[in-house]
């Protein structure tokens, strides 16, 4: 079938089932005669032909550095949600964490394979900065700021910082931190400050040298949760920059039979599900990460159809969860 002759069945002219199809405004009782035909006959539009006719791909890129990470997890479904809704479709890409992957899935998006882009970047290179900036399309970035550009991030240090007052607070002096590479901004560097800062303004500024820097794995966090209390001798609170890195650090702790939280009071960040489950659950930062992918997805949406919106910034907020036991 095409277009002709469902207008024919539907009664109404061919533009009108062009707009039906195309999302733009019909009357109501048209819209209804049209659906009706449509769910009957199982008519479907040919993707390609629309795409030739529209320039249209109806297709968001989305990079990410994985896909086992809980946060980036609840990333995608946030986008996924809002794509849904404005009827895109997403192209998935995964980077293992690799910059010059990121820079590779941009260069090929930008080929006009998409229409526009979601980046959820880790480390923002000079080379990134340049391909951003001769992107034909546009992109919208996740997780980390970049003046200049579109994007929607968290307020990692403040919540870093209260983490580490809230521990402060609960009487523990002797504090250590597993911080991620400083060369991410958000999750490394921002919340590495944090805790920095924290520390200095309670007036144990000398707790700032008592840090390491881990993966974004479980198994790094054990390791370096030893290697830190070796290098430190005894510690009364940990704060990690995830969850993930503060479930390897009470892993280790276990095995040296140091009693949790009654010794050592582990800290994370992100609201895991992981971080619920363990025993005892963590201290530990929501950061509205869903929210972030959905937001991400609006901004773009006013992109593609007005041209607004360029380099307009969105700071989420935070909150800490302190399980009862505590």
């Amino acid at each position: 079938m095409n277009i002709a002759e469902i207008a024919e069945l539907a009664g109404v002219s061919k533009a009108a089932v062009s707009r039906y199809f195309n999302n733009g405004y019909i009357s109501e009782e048209k819209r209804q005669a049209i659906h009706k035909v449509v769910e009957e006959t199982g008519y479907r539009p040919s993707v390609q032909a629309q795409t030739l006719r529209t320039k249209k791909t109806r297709m968001i890129g989305v990079i990410v550095p994985k896909i086992v990470s809980a946060s980036i997890g609840r990333v995608v479904e946030g986008l996924l949600s809002a794509l849904n809704e404005h009827g895109y479709q997403m192209l998935l890409a995964v980077t293992q964490n690799s910059p010059e992957k990121e820079l590779e899935y941009l260069s090929a998006f930008s080929a006009k394979q998409v229409d526009g882009v979601v980046l959820s970047a880790t480390v923002l290179t000079p080379e990134h900065n340049q391909l951003l900036k001769n992107l034909s399309v546009p992109v919208v970035i996740v997780g980390q700021r970049l003046p200049g550009y579109c994007c929607v991030f968290h307020d990692d240090y403040h919540a870093s910082y209260d983490l580490t007052k809230l521990l402060l607070k609960k009487g523990r002096k002797r504090l250590g931190y597993i911080s991620a590479v400083r060369q991410n901004q958000a999750v490394g560097a921002k919340r590495y400050q944090g805790f920095k800062d924290a520390v200095r303004d309670a007036g144990y500024g000398e707790l700032a040298d008592n840090f390491v820097t881990a993966d974004f794995t479980i198994q790094s966090g054990y390791e370096k949760a030893g290697e830190l209390i070796k290098r430190c001798g005894e510690l009364d609170g940990l704060v990690c920059a995830t969850d993930t890195m503060a479930a390897g650090a009470v892993q280790y702790l276990r095995e040296q039979g140091i009693p949790i939280p009654e010794k050592v009071l582990v800290a994370g960040q992100g609201d895991s599900d992981m971080a619920r489950v363990m025993e005892p659950p963590l201290v530990t930062v929501h950061y509205a990460y869903e929210k972030s992918g959905e937001l991400a997805v609006r901004i773009l949406m006013e992109l593609l159809s007005h041209g607004e919106g360029a380099g307009k910034e969105v700071k989420l907020s935070y909150f800490i969860v302190e399980p009862d036991m505590y």
